[in-house]
This record gives C-alpha cells, structure tokens and sequence, in this order.
C-alpha cells in the first residue's frame, strides 16, 4: 500500500480529483524531456504542453500551481549546481510492478517532450544512445519480476534515469548557446 502523503501520491490524487486521467510520471517525464531539449521555463508553454497531455483547454488552479511549482522545482535540478534530479515515481512500499509501470510512463513522457522540443537539436552519439535507451526501458515494465534481482534491475534503472536527463540537458544546452567570441590580439 502506497504511503498516503508521498509526493507521488499527492500528485495523483490531485490530478484524478481535477478529472486529469495523467499519471505524475508520465507529467513529469514530460517536463524534464522538454525541458532537456531545450524548451526552456517559460510557465506558458508548459501549462500549454500539460493542457495537450490532459486534453483539457482549461487547468483549474491548484493544478496550475503544481505545474508551476513541478517546473520551478525541475529548472532548480537542471541549472543548480548539485547535478540531482529526483524523479516522480511511486515511492518504494509500492509493488514493483506498479514502480516499474510509472518507470514506463515516465521515459514515455520524457521521449514526448524531448521530440516536441528538440527541432534542429544534433545530438552525439552518446545522447542518441540515452533517447535509445529510454525507449528500451519504457517497454520494461513487464519484464521485471518481485524479487531481490528485479528491485537491484529497478534501482539501477531509476539510477541511470536520474542522470540521464542531466547529460541530455547539458548537451542541448551548449547546442542552443553560441560560442564565446575570443578577442584578437591586434
């Protein structure tokens, strides 16, 4: 049984109490995969990306707020300096397969926001891989088991989740920033 007052849980709660059929993994792949193609912050575009997954022209307000505060809490992660990024999943009372399933739900959000954003982005070689990879681990959750070997295959997973976004981020990053202008030495 899920812990009633994890972040994840709240965030479920909020969306099915607002009619918003989205789990808060889904959401927030979406957020991070935008944001790492260089969407930007800009609260309007998201609310607008959100309103799209919802289907909804309209978001209630105490949605919007946690849209908000979702996107201010992810540019935090994204441009701070601790290099961390905490991903909204079940927490781990949850069974492994519901964990599993949002590990799903979240890279399918991630690989949605990153190819509506990422238009006129080259990515390497080893950021192709990661899209490749998130792709490979959003059809996992079937595949993984309860037992000691499939909660290590989680917790690896989720580990390699929690940076991936970090590098893509950082690639798109310098893609979209021109170079620095050197000064001559006449």
């Amino acid at each position: 049984m899920p812990i009633q007052n994890s972040p994840y849980h709240a965030f479920a709660a909020l969306l099915t109490n607002n009619g918003h059929n989205v789990s808060p993994a889904e959401l927030h792949g979406l957020l991070l995969g935008r944001s790492c193609a260089g969407a930007g912050f800009d609260a309007d575009s998201w609310l607008a990306d959100a309103k799209e997954l919802f289907h909804e022209n309209e978001i209630s307000d105490n949605v919007r707020n946690a849209l908000i505060g979702l996107q201010e809490m992810v540019k935090g992660e994204l441009t701070g300096d601790d290099m961390t990024v905490v991903l909204l999943l079940p927490s781990d009372d949850a069974s492994l397969t519901d964990r599993a399933a949002a590990l799903g739900e979240w890279c399918q959000g991630f690989l949605s926001g990153f190819g509506l954003n990422s238009q006129g982005v080259d990515l390497s070689v080893e950021g192709q891989e990661v899209l490749q990879d998130l792709a490979a681990i959003a059809q996992v959750q079937d595949a993984l088991e309860e037992s000691e070997d499939g909660e290590s295959d989680y917790m690896e997973v989720m580990e390699y989740l929690r940076v991936a976004p970090l590098l893509l981020f950082t690639e798109t990053k310098k893609t979209a920033e021109p170079a620095p202008v050197k000064p001559s030495l006449h």
